[in-house]
């Protein structure tokens, strides 16, 4: 799928400012960005909907992104970081820097079981005040999860039929995380790409770290799909390092 570069960046910003707002992104406040006439986003937009990276939810609406464009900034966001804000990697370090003082605070030499979990779920606690999702981590076998009302706090979650799908997800992923234990070191599923709750419409991140108290230990979050996902990968994949680093 050959897009060109003014179309990857209309795309990158569509995601990035539906992560801020959870408002569909218009062409009038695009061309204002790109210094363009609102009829040239709209034709570039149009390009974009027909590869399926965006949707216009309503008639009236601007685009909101779909799992497929999702998937295309993920899969190339070291070209996305070229059109990001210039802000964020000094954000994304405060934060791993914040990451860090919240999991060592708890694990403090640890040289025991009781400060390894101390440890993960400092990690994971972390990661819930920092994203604003919920915080999820496997420990003795066992799934950790924190920030459940934080994730139900967000726009997308205003509709029952959503809930029940996320938590018809979180029933089943402790035996999903056990049987199909993902190999990579970071995996991100998106949106119908869940191998559970296809329909509940979230992005589940996970990173795998090294431990010695189990060979699947993971770590992660699970958000709605609107996501500023080079914050939220880098949190988690740091998360999982620091955790290694420790134990």
């Amino acid at each position: 799928m050959e897009i060109t570069d003014r179309q990857r960046q209309i795309l990158c910003q569509i995601i990035e400012e539906y992560a801020e707002t959870a408002s569909p992104v218009g062409s009038v406040m695009m061309a204002r960005l790109f210094d363009v006439s609102p009829a040239t986003i709209r034709a570039e937009m149009a390009r974009l909907e027909a590869l399926g990276f965006i949707a216009q939810p309503h008639t009236s609406a601007g685009r909101v992104p779909t799992d497929a464009g999702y998937r295309y900034y993920v899969n190339n966001l070291s070209e996305m970081d070229d059109f990001g804000r210039s802000d964020d990697l000094v954000k994304i370090e405060a934060e791993r820097r914040s990451l860090e003082r919240g999991t060592h605070v708890l694990s403090v030499r640890v040289n025991s079981q009781s400060r390894a979990d101390a440890a993960i779920r400092g990690a994971v606690d972390a990661l819930v005040e920092l994203t604003g999702n919920l915080g999820l981590a496997t420990i003795d076998g066992q799934l950790y999860l924190s920030g459940i009302s934080r994730l139900f706090t967000q726009p997308e979650f205003g509709d029952t039929r959503r809930v029940q799908a996320v938590a018809k997800l979180l029933d089943n992923l402790e035996p999903w995380l056990r049987e199909a234990a993902p190999g990579e070191a970071l995996n991100i599923f998106i949106g119908h790409e869940n191998p559970i709750g296809k329909n509940s419409e979230v992005a589940l991140i996970i990173s795998k770290f090294r431990s010695p108290f189990s060979d699947r230990s993971y770590i992660g979050v699970l958000g709605p799909t609107r996501q500023n996902y080079a914050r939220v990968t880098a949190l988690v994949r740091h998360a999982g390092k620091v955790l290694e680093d420790i134990l």
